[in-house]
This record gives structure tokens, C-alpha cells and sequence, in this order.
């Protein structure tokens, strides 16, 4: 059964994370918005890969959202990849299993393909000592990593341009993210694995808006405009670790863990007997 685990906003995720019974977590180093460098939680990185090994709980490092290294503006482009080797290091430290990180977008007027280059160039250039896991994204034209298409673009870019087979370069699905793109959930997995060959993570999360709204507004799995069941068979087509990064609130979270791991479980029991 694949892991399940949660993206905590706390000081001490390790702790919700046993409280939810998750085998794995995700959060940021510091502040999503923002351009300052990585922050370890309690500044001892071997204590935190120390603790989560210990505990038998997955990292997982979220960049922050300012990353955007597909942008032709350098003075976007050249921090954003000063940030992401910054990020990339720190998560690698503290024993994240990846770093995920946003495929950013163009702006009006600049050909995609700049895009994809600039993309190219970063991959090159930056050391990955963890897989980067590249997010599909919800909207916006200039988006490199909304469409299939346009995921297919990058893809064959930043695979050709890693050199080491793409074992540094990964894929994460985003499960409101691809139904805001207008992605059918019904076979995004095998759509997907058909251009990437892989999928790493699932951000598992419904939505509140509707489908190829271009709207990224989480909502709890049973509570959005996505048939939970279609949640479900993503995570369990995909094989790999899922995240819910769903809204805490009213203990919203800790139910779509327990509601995850409740049917995966059931699913696997009925595939057994």
C-alpha cells in the first residue's frame, strides 16, 4: 500500500505526523512567499533526519512558490536558481526523499519554448544531490507544467538536459491541479507515466471548483467536486507516496489521512481475497 502523509504549516511536523498515524510528511523550509534561504527546523539538520528515521516517517520539502526558472526576466530567473540550489541542499540534509518544486510559467507574450530552455539551462547547471520532483500546476497560459502537452515539453527537456538516466529529475501529481487543467483523473495516471515513464508523489486533494476552471482552491476529499473515487484510483494507479494538502481545519486533515488509508486498505483487501 502506497505511504500516506499530510503537508503540515507547524513548527514540529513530526509530531502531528505520529498524532495521524502518517508514515510520511511534507512542509517548507521557511516562509512559501518568500526569497530568504531555507530554514532547518531547530537548526540541526542531522537531528531532524535523525528524528524522522527514528519515527519511520518520510520527508518530503515543498520549494517555496516564488521559484520560477522557466521566467525570461533575470531578475526572476537567476534567484530562482540560486533558491532552488539553496532549497535543493537543505532538503538533501535533513534526508528528504525529494524536493518539489513548481514548473513556474512565462509571461504574456514570451514563445513557451523560451520557457522550456531556460528550463534546460537550469538543469544543467544546478547539482541535484535529491530527485527535484516538477509539480503540474493549475493555471495559466504561460504555464510550463499545466497541459499534457506542455508537460511533455519540459519533460523531454529537463530528462535530456539531467544526463544521469532523469534519476535526479521526477514527477509529482497533482490531483486538483490536473482537473483545474482540464486533465481527466479517469486516466491521468497512465497518461502521464506514458510521456514521464514515472510519478513519484501524489498531492492528493479535491477541489472547490470545477473541472478546467484553471482554479488551484484545495478542498478535503469528500468535500470538493471530484469523485473521492477518482482520488482514490489515482493513488492507488500511481504506486507511489501521497499527500493530502488539504485544509486542517475542523480536523479536515487528519479525516482525509484516515479516509486514505481506510480505502486504500479495503481496496487491497478485496484485490486479495
Amino acid at each position: 500500500m502506497p505511504r500516506i502523509g499530510a503537508h503540515f504549516h507547524v513548527d514540529n511536523p513530526l509530531a502531528e505526523a505520529t498524532a495521524l498515524g502518517a508514515d510520511a510528511v511534507q512542509f517548507f523550509l521557511g516562509d512559501p512567499q518568500g526569497w530568504k534561504g531555507p530554514v532547518i527546523p531547530g537548526g540541526d539538520p542531522e537531528a531532524v533526519r535523525s528524528a524522522y528515521a527514528a519515527a519511520g516517517v518520510d520527508i518530503y520539502i515543498h520549494a517555496p512558490y516564488v521559484i520560477n526558472v522557466a521566467a525570461s526576466n533575470n531578475r526572476i530567473r537567476i534567484p530562482s536558481r540560486k533558491l532552488l540550489i539553496q532549497q535543493l541542499a537543505a532538503a538533501a540534509a535533513v534526508g528528504a526523499k525529494g524536493l518539489i518544486v513548481h514548473g513556474g510559467h512565462v509571461t504574456a507574450g514570451v514563445d513557451h519554448a523560451e520557457g522550456v530552455e531556460n528550463w534546460r539551462k537550469a538543469v544543467e547547471r544546478i547539482e541535484r544531490p535529491l530527485p527535484m520532483l516538477i509539480e503540474n500546476t493549475a493555471g495559466g497560459e504561460g504555464a510550463m507544467a499545466r497541459s499534457l502537452d506542455a508537460i511533455g515539453r519540459l519533460w523531454e527537456a529537463v530528462t535530456g538536459a539531467a544526463g544521469d538516466g532523469g534519476d535526479t529529475i521526477g514527477f509529482c501529481l497533482d490531483t486538483c491541479h490536473a482537473n483545474s487543467a482540464g486533465i481527466e483523473l479517469d486516466d491521468a495516471v497512465d497518461r502521464i507515466k506514458a510521456i514521464t515513464g514515472r510519478i513519484d508523489l501524489v498531492h492528493c486533494n479535491n477541489s472547490r471548483d470545477d473541472f478546467g476552471s484553471g482554479r488551484d482552491r484545495h478542498a478535503n476529499i469528500t468535500a470538493g467536486t471530484i469523485d473521492p473515487a477518482a482520488l482514490l484510483a489515482v493513488v492507488r494507479g500511481a504506486g507511489a507516496t501521497a499527500i493530502c494538502e488539504t485544509p486542517a481545519e475542523d480536523d479536515g486533515l487528519a479525516a482525509d489521512v484516515s479516509w486514505l488509508r481506510q480505502h486504500l486498505s479495503d481496496a487491497g483487501k478485496r484485490a486479495g481475497a
